[in-house]
């Protein structure tokens, strides 16, 4: 992906950089016995065409708002155009040519090692991988309150390129990046962050959907074993959160447990120490030896009085539990604190 597109006007003196580039490809495919790879190329030539539209090449290519990547757009209406050809489009021609550098330096070193073939069947991959993964990752955002990212407008190759990144220095050791030896597998996490401080503007999810995708593709060479590994870890480091929470509410209704409150009445009594109980009505704690609350006079049902009587200190008549009212537990309350 690229950057952010708001706009479908391009820069009436566009093409100053194309020199440069010409003069990099000469660079590339002018000396003699030199690799000269077709299909990268063709890439370059095809985004640049793209890009410049020059002559009546304009009026046949769709417009740069009409192919613009949006995942809201594409799972809506089933947007193909968008999801294929937005990887061709750039919005600016400083994005347009960091993109071909890049797609030149990469490109032409994989097609030399695979060959043209499987160098044009990994782009295709990759280009639909990415695109893919950057409809998922939005979605997921999405689902997490995040919805800028679903809604976004951008494109560009950059994706794509950050994919090869990762295929190209799959089997590679060492790196050296700037006087500092960086293991291969993480230069392309490396580049991605140099991409977003040159330009804040660069389309994060989609650079981080091409990574996914160079992984994704690489797993998919080596076997299905290694993509379900890849992806089975990937499911674990989102679970985490899932099942650090899932704990969390375990350990607070194991706090709660054993205190189903409706109205007035609790279900179980509690055990606060090794001799004590705790009356289900006032929550006073008891001797064990008791079988009558020394507060409010309700039995000890953890024992099986639940239908037990005592005698009222006033009187002779038997009150159950039910029939003791807020106004009487109140009132032994008082009388036990006046003793």
């Amino acid at each position: 992906m690229g950057i952010s597109m708001s706009r479908d006007r391009y820069d009436p003196h566009a093409g100053r950089t194309l020199p440069l580039l010409a003069f990099l490809m000469l660079l590339k495919y002018g000396p003699a016995g030199a690799a000269r790879p077709p299909v990268t190329a063709a890439l370059i030539a095809a985004n640049a065409l793209v890009y410049f539209r020059p002559g009546d090449l304009d009026a046949h290519l769709p417009r740069l708002r009409h192919v613009m990547f949006n995942p809201h757009l594409i799972i809506k209406y089933g947007d193909l155009r968008r999801f294929f050809l937005s990887a061709f489009y750039h919005k600016s021609e400083p994005h347009f040519f960091m993109n071909m550098t890049s797609l030149l330096r990469t490109g032409a070193q994989l097609e030399t090692s695979m060959g043209s073939s499987e160098f044009a069947s990994m782009v295709v991959s990759l280009i639909g991988l990415s695109q893919g993964f950057t409809l998922l990752l939005s979605k997921g955002l999405l689902s997490l309150g995040n919805h800028v990212p679903y809604y976004h407008f951008s494109a560009g190759f950059s994706g794509v390129v950050l994919g090869m990144n990762v295929v190209l220095n799959a089997r590679a050791g060492d790196v050296v990046c700037f006087g500092v030896a960086i293991p291969a597998k993480y230069v392309a996490w490396l580049e991605l962050l140099l991409v977003q401080a040159l330009n804040p503007e660069a389309h994060l999810v989609g650079n981080v959907g091409g990574i996914l995708a160079g992984l994704a593709y690489l797993g998919l060479r080596r076997g299905p074993e290694l993509l379900a590994l890849m992806f089975s870890g990937i499911a674990d480091i989102v679970s985490q959160p899932v099942r650090f929470a899932g704990r969390l509410l375990r350990s607070a209704a194991a706090h709660r447990r054993g205190r189903s409150v409706q109205g007035h009445v609790v279900s179980l009594p509690k055990e606060t120490g090794q001799r004590m109980w705790g009356c289900t009505t006032c929550s006073y704690d008891n001797s064990r030896c008791a079988d009558v609350c020394e507060m409010c006079s309700t039995p000890h049902q953890d024992r099986g009085f639940s239908h037990r009587r005592h005698l009222q200190e006033g009187g002779n008549r038997e009150l159950s539990v039910e029939e003791l009212s807020v106004e009487e537990i109140r009132r032994r309350k008082l009388q036990r604190f006046e003793k």
